[in-house]
């Protein structure tokens, strides 16, 4: 992945909108703090520094209805294994791609993942 095209802490606070400490995310997944830092080390749910200064944050649209949104785990190991970091795969899911239309994440969570999973696929390879 080219980090020159990764944006800063302030675009991708910008780009994401929400986000959630790894309390709040537990909260919300009904697990532990120490799950939730399994399910990000495990590329089942990301985290990254929204801000300078800011401890690493979920994005609170990864969880709808006390789960990980459905294809989020599947496309967030395609973008690892093709080399993007957690920052990089956040602000690809979090960028509108006009071809979806939309952004990634809310395909996502409009249950219109294999298209989202066919483009991660591409996008890492």
């Amino acid at each position: 992945m080219d980090t020159a095209s990764t944006p800063t802490g302030d675009d991708l606070d910008t780009l994401v909108g929400e986000w959630l400490d790894w309390s709040q995310a537990g909260d919300r997944l009904g697990v532990s703090v120490s799950k939730v830092r399994q399910l990000i080390r495990e590329h089942q749910l990301a985290a990254a520094v929204p801000s300078p200064g800011a401890g690493q944050k979920v994005p609170a649209a990864l969880i709808m209805d006390g789960e990980i949104v459905k294809g989020v785990p599947g496309v967030l190991v395609v973008l690892h294994d093709g080399g993007y970091d957690h920052r990089a795969a956040l602000t690809w899911l979090f960028t509108a791609d006009d071809t979806l239309p939309g952004r990634p994440i809310d395909a996502l969570r409009e249950n219109r993942g294999s298209e989202v999973k066919r483009r991660a696929q591409a996008m890492a390879f």
